[in-house]
């Protein structure tokens, strides 16, 4: 059994964390049902483990949050959902890397009901979206953009933190971090590819995409 719990307005981000951390311990123990947290935070930067303190090009510009997800620097702000997935990965095969690829089929599954074509790229963490209307000449090839982060810690093989997809954010604030430590390519989201995609829509596509990719019926 997956709990959704779905918060309007604006969570803060060390608020999500308290929560998330006492419900993984509850899961653990057999005390609660696993679940799936959306939501938007206000505008901040948050740093995995894997983070370097030179990808944080404006660290004045919002709150910084030090994070124990793996990682390095990504950004939440409005516009943005945000999915913190609670779930027992000790009963779910304990395997990290199958996992992973749960959440990357996840979000690519949902991205497709919006005829978006997300993919996975060797060495780059997240979801990816060839821009074909942005050819790179030189190369002949498209340019690619990220329109989803994924970041998840493990605590007595119970996930959380999890994926964020850009549906409408300020994608202007990105531009004081390296995102997850990569500079040759940009960001994107749903709104910018020129779909007037709600946050009520995404969430619909999501628990339809997770009961898909998870099996959870």
């Amino acid at each position: 059994m997956v709990e959704w719990k779905i918060s309007n307005g604006l969570i803060e981000y060390e608020d999500a964390v308290i929560f998330m951390e006492a419900r993984a311990a509850a899961i653990a123990a057999g005390e609660a049902d696993e679940m799936i947290w959306l939501l938007e935070h206000p505008a901040l930067y948050t740093a995995g483990t894997s983070s370097n303190l030179a990808d944080l090009t404006d660290p004045e510009r919002f709150p910084v949050h030090l994070s124990k997800r793996g990682g390095q620097y990504t950004y939440h702000g409005p516009g943005q959902r945000v999915a913190y997935v609670m779930l027992d990965v000790g009963k779910r095969g304990r395997d990290v890397r199958a996992f992973v690829k749960q959440l990357e089929a996840w979000v690519i599954t949902t991205l497709s009901e919006f005829n978006v074509t997300g993919e996975i790229r060797e060495g780059r963490v997240g979801v990816w979206v060839a821009r074909r209307d942005r050819p790179v000449h030189a190369s002949g090839a498209f340019q690619e953009d990220k329109i989803a982060a994924i970041g998840i810690r493990l605590r007595k093989w119970v996930s959380f933190h999890g994926i964020s997809i850009n549906v409408e954010p300020d994608l202007e604030h990105f531009s004081g971090i390296v995102p997850c430590g990569i500079t040759q390519h940009g960001v994107t989201s749903l709104v910018d590819l020129g779909l007037p995609i709600s946050m009520d829509d995404l969430d619909v596509a999501l628990k339809r995409s997770f009961d898909t990719v998870f099996d959870t019926n």
